[in-house]
């Protein structure tokens, strides 16, 4: 690996670093002094990986050189985790994905258009960070192809519960400089579906970056994938990008179908006055978020994709 990763010099028997990529068991690691190395799990972590902790992109680690194998670095310890984003594992299965580890923010990338912007998809994503209990900010790219009126009224809910919503493009320039500030100094995750020009966002604040970029299939109106697994990327003012792959089925872990409620942020004030204790905040009477609802106060929008995710963990 090259390029922005930097090169690959190394004088030191151990070091720690910051883990990249990782591939089929191998896993790039950026060490702290700048220098990237490529090295496998020790047969214990190996282990340890196959009956729970799962390595992940994000993860901070220690790597030794092993005199055995000259030229070759093993993980020796994977170091406790501050936070991650972790989503169920695709095509319906029961255990977790964690996608980054040790981030501070996430932002979620939806397309004014081109694909066609779906905002109960977006409050998908941002009950899964809001599980995670990270930051989450929406970013509305290609806000070149509407107009300001449409544009602001797509994601609106969303503006209202409370959320940062940035329109961006990566044509004309627009709402890049307060992205780039966004991202500088903290370790955030790009995610959202594919095709709404989340690598070329990056290439146009870090041109070093050179991510791979996919064009949108007219005939399914969806975007190709150009990113197959997440890969960290140092940005040059401090701080990582984590680039993730497009996702087109995400499915919540972690977090119980009573807990979802608590996962909207405009659902809060009303939750503690409700009449039973145990609402389902759908049929029981005296259902303070529901009669929020009925009066106009929480947008019903919203208030479907709490019930559409509370019934996804019911019946899931």
């Amino acid at each position: 690996m090259s390029g922005i990763y930097g090169p690959q010099v190394l004088d030191v028997h151990s070091a720690e670093g910051v883990v990249v990529q990782g591939t089929g068991g191998a896993w790039w690691i950026r060490l702290d002094g700048g220098s990237t190395v490529n090295a496998s799990l020790r047969g214990r972590l190996k282990q340890e990986e196959r009956d729970a902790l799962k390595l992940a992109v994000g993860d901070r680690v220690t790597v030794t050189w092993d005199n055995r194998d000259p030229g070759a670095w093993m993980i020796t310890t994977i170091h406790p985790r501050r936070s991650r984003l972790a989503r169920r594992a695709p095509g319906g299965a029961q255990a977790e994905r964690i996608v980054v580890a040790n981030l501070d923010q996430v932002l979620v990338v939806f397309a004014a258009a081109r694909p066609e912007p779906h905002p109960r998809m977006l409050d998908r994503f941002l009950v899964i960070a809001e599980a995670n209990d990270l930051a989450v900010r929406v970013i509305v790219n290609k806000c070149d192809l509407v107009d300001p009126a449409a544009l602001h009224a797509l994601f609106a809910e969303q503006a209202a519960a409370g959320y940062e919503v940035l329109p961006t493009s990566a044509v004309t320039g627009e709402g890049l400089d307060a992205l780039h500030a966004m991202v500088s100094g903290r370790n955030s995750a790009l995610t959202g579906p594919s095709g709404v020009g989340k690598s070329s966002l990056m290439n146009r604040l870090f041109p070093g970056l050179e991510l791979r970029t996919g064009t949108i299939s007219e005939s399914v109106n969806k975007g190709r994938h150009t990113t197959v697994g997440a890969v960290l990327h140092p940005l040059p003012g401090g701080g990582f990008i984590a680039d993730t792959p497009g996702l087109r089925e995400v499915g919540l872990w972690g977090i119980h179908r009573d807990d979802v409620a608590g996962c909207f942020p405009e659902f809060r004030p009303f939750l503690s006055d409700c009449r039973f204790a145990d609402c389902t905040h759908r049929v029981e009477p005296g259902c303070a978020l529901r009669d929020a609802v009925e009066a106009g106060t929480v947008p019903m929008g919203r208030y479907e994709s709490f019930l559409k995710l509370r019934d996804e963990l019911t019946t899931g």
